[in-house]
C-alpha cells in the first residue's frame, strides 16, 4: 500500500468538507490539505441550470440513491433518502433553497454544547463571509415583498445567493393572498428571524446554481483534490488517527483527519474504523477500538407533504412552458447562451414561509415535552412548520396528468420532529451503506405537529381569495379530521433530505455525544467530524447553509489551535 502525506485530510467534498478544506488551505500558514471525494468532479456547467435544479437528483452518477427502511408509521413505505455524490455533495443536487434558520437555533446549539462559538452573533459573520448576496428585485417588483438589510448579508463570498432575475407572474399575487389570509410578510427570511411569508433566497444567480464546488475554485496550490476516491476507513495507531485508506491507497495526515462525509456516511466510516456501538461491530466481525454507543444514533430530519390544486386557465403560465417540449428545448438553448429565459424563471422564485402553531403549543403532546424543548420551541424566532409555494410537483407525482399543468402546489414541511432514528451497520463491507431508519411520525408530538401544520396550510388553501381559482384538488386529504389529516401524511410523506445528528456534538459527560465542541471524536486523537451529523439541533431551515457554517466553524477552530493564522 503506497502512501502520501499531508497536514490535514478532509473526507467529503460537500458543503461542510468544501468549506473546511477551503478555510484551512487559505489560512496564512498554507498547510498541505487533501480533500478526498468519493464521486466525480460534477464540472459540467449544464448540471447547474437553475430551473432544472428540481431534476438533478435523478442523475444517478450524482446521487448515492439511498432509501430508508420501511417506515412503520408511514404505511411501511420506503422513502427516498437521496445524498449528493461528487464535488459539491448534496448542494449539487438539492433544490436550491438557501435559508439560514433562526438565530435561536444557534443560541440553542451553543447552550447544548457549552461553547459560545456557535451563538448567532458568532455564526452570522461566517454566513456573511461565505456569500455574495444578490438582493436586486426584477423591474416592477415592490420592495414590500423583499427588503433585505445590507448588515445581514455578505458581498464578497464564493457562494452566490439571492433572488431569481425573473419571476412567474403569479408569485406576487400569491404573496398578497397570504397576507390577506393572515400570514404576515417577512422582508428577509435570512435576517435571523424567519417567521412570516418571504420571497425565497436561492443558492443561484443569473440562472446558474451555486454549489460547494465554488468554494474550491480556483484551488490554491496547497490544496489537493482527488475525486473518485471513496474512503473505506480511518487508519488508527492505537487511539490516534494517522490517515485514511481509499481503494488500497493510504494517505497520511501529520496533523488531523476530519470526516465530512455527511450524517449518513460519517457514522459508517467511524464504525468501519472500529469506533461505534460494540454490539454492531462485533456482529459483523469488525475490530472494536472504542465502544461508542451513540455513533449512528439520534438521526433527525425534516419531512414534507404537498397540497396540489388545478387552477383556472390563465392563473399560471406553467402549462404553456412545461406542456410544450419544443419550448423547453428552445429555452435550454437560450440558457446555454446567456443564462436567461424560462429555465431561469419557472420554479426559480417562490414564496416561502415559516410559522408558529398556537394549537400545537396548547396541545397535551407539547406539554409532555421536556422543559428545555418546550422553552426552545416557544422562542421568538423558532418556527413549527414551513410552507413553500410554486413547487414543481408534476415532476414528482408519477403519471401526473399533462392536461393539469395549470396547477398550484403548496409544500408543507414539518419542523422540530422529536423522533430519533438511527443509521446502523448492515454489512462488514465498508463500501456498503448503513441501514437508515429515521422513524418518521413515531412520536405523539410529531403526529400532532403534522396534523396541525397541514390544518394551518389548509387554512390558506381554503381562503376564498385563493380557493376561488381552484378547479379540482389533485392531491390532498379526504377531510379535515385529525385522522384524515394524519392518514394523508402517512401515505404522502417524503424526507426533506435534511439528515442531522448521527455523530452528535455535546459535552464530554453526555452519553449521546460523540464529538466535543471542537469537533474532536472523544477518546480518539487527531480525528474530528464536521458535517450535519454533529449538529445537535434540527435547524429551522433547509440545512445546506448549516452544513457550510459547520465546516467554516471547524476550520476556524483548527486554524486557531494550530496557529495557522
Amino acid at each position: 500500500m503506497t502512501s502520501a502525506t499531508y497536514d490535514f485530510i478532509v473526507v467529503g467534498g460537500g458543503p461542510s468538507g468544501s468549506a473546511l478544506a477551503a478555510g484551512l488551505a487559505h489560512s496564512a500558514k498554507r498547510p498541505k490539505v487533501l480533500l478526498l471525494e468519493a464521486g466525480g468532479t460534477n464540472e459540467d456547467r449544464n448540471l447547474r441550470v437553475d430551473g432544472q435544479r428540481w431534476l438533478t437528483f435523478q442523475n444517478k452518477a450524482m446521487n448515492w440513491g439511498y432509501k430508508t427502511t420501511p417506515q412503520a408509521h408511514c404505511n411501511n413505505r420506503e422513502l427516498d433518502y437521496s445524498r449528493g455524490k461528487g464535488l459539491g455533495g448534496s448542494s449539487a443536487i438539492n433544490f436550491g433553497v438557501y435559508s439560514v434558520g433562526a438565530r435561536d437555533d444557534y443560541d440553542e446549539w451553543a447552550r447544548i454544547v457549552g461553547d459560545d462559538a456557535f451563538r448567532w452573533d458568532k455564526i452570522q459573520p461566517r454566513f456573511k463571509s461565505l456569500e455574495t448576496f444578490h438582493g436586486d428585485l426584477p423591474p416592477g417588483i415592490d420592495s414590500k415583498y423583499a427588503a433585505p438589510k445590507p448588515e445581514n448579508h455578505g458581498t464578497s463570498g464564493p457562494l452566490h445567493v439571492g433572488y431569481a432575475g425573473e419571476w412567474e407572474d403569479d408569485v406576487c399575487p400569491m404573496l398578497d393572498l397570504f397576507e390577506e389570509a393572515g400570514f404576515p410578510l417577512n422582508p428577509d427570511h435570512n435576517s435571523g428571524n424567519p417567521i412570516g411569508m418571504s420571497v425565497l433566497i436561492n443558492s443561484s444567480n443569473r440562472g446558474l446554481r451555486s454549489t460547494a464546488n465554488d468554494l474550491l475554485t480556483p484551488a490554491p496550490d496547497n490544496l489537493t483534490i482527488i475525486t473518485s476516491s471513496p474512503v473505506q476507513r480511518v487508519i488508527l495507531e492505537g487511539n490516534r488517527a494517522v490517515g485514511v485508506e481509499s481503494n488500497g491507497q493510504m494517505y497520511r495526515a501529520e496533523k488531523e483527519v476530519i470526516l465530512s462525509a455527511g450524517a449518513l456516511d460519517s457514522p459508517r466510516l467511524l464504525m468501519h474504523s472500529g469506533i461505534g456501538p460494540r454490539n454492531q461491530l462485533e456482529q459483523y466481525g469488525l475490530p472494536v477500538v472504542k465502544d461508542v454507543a451513540a455513533v449512528g444514533q439520534g438521526l433527525r430530519d425534516h419531512m414534507f407533504c404537498s397540497l396540489v390544486y388545478t387552477r383556472k386557465k390563465g392563473d399560471t403560465a406553467r402549462a404553456s412552458f412545461y406542456g410544450v417540449p419544443e419550448k423547453m428545448d428552445e429555452a435550454l438553448e437560450q440558457w446555454k447562451r446567456d443564462g436567461t429565459g424560462p429555465w431561469s424563471k419557472f420554479a426559480c422564485e417562490m414564496g416561502v414561509g415559516w410559522f408558529k402553531l398556537d394549537k400545537l403549543v396548547a396541545s397535551d403532546e407539547f406539554k409532555a415535552l421536556p422543559p428545555e424543548e418546550r422553552d426552545y420551541l416557544t422562542r421568538e424566532t423558532v418556527p413549527h412548520y414551513e410552507l413553500v409555494t410554486h413547487f414543481p410537483v408534476h415532476w414528482f407525482i408519477p403519471d401526473f396528468p399533462q392536461d393539469s399543468l395549470d396547477y398550484s402546489c403548496l409544500a408543507i414541511l414539518l419542523y422540530n420532529a422529536q423522533s430519533r432514528g438511527e443509521a446502523t451497520l448492515q454489512s462488514a463491507d465498508p463500501n456498503e451503506p448503513l441501514r437508515f431508519d429515521p422513524k418518521f411520525l413515531s412520536t405523539s408530538f410529531d403526529r400532532r405537529a403534522a396534523v396541525e401544520s397541514l390544518r394551518d396550510a389548509l387554512r390558506f388553501a381554503e381562503y376564498e381569495g385563493y380557493a376561488r381559482n381552484n378547479v379540482a384538488m389533485l392531491a390532498g386529504p379526504q377531510g379535515d379530521s385529525d385522522e384524515e389529516l394524519l392518514a394523508y401524511w402517512r401515505q404522502n410523506i417524503s424526507s426533506s433530505w435534511h439528515m442531522t445528528g448521527t455523530v452528535k456534538m455535546g459535552k464530554p459527560s453526555e452519553v449521546d455525544a460523540v464529538v466535543d465542541s471542537n469537533f474532536k471524536v472523544m477518546g480518539i486523537e487527531n480525528l474530528r467530524v464536521a458535517d450535519m451529523g454533529v449538529v445537535p439541533v434540527l435547524a429551522s431551515c433547509h440545512t445546506q447553509a448549516v452544513a457550510y457554517v459547520t465546516g467554516m466553524t471547524c476550520a476556524e477552530k483548527l486554524i486557531a489551535e494550530y496557529g495557522l493564522a
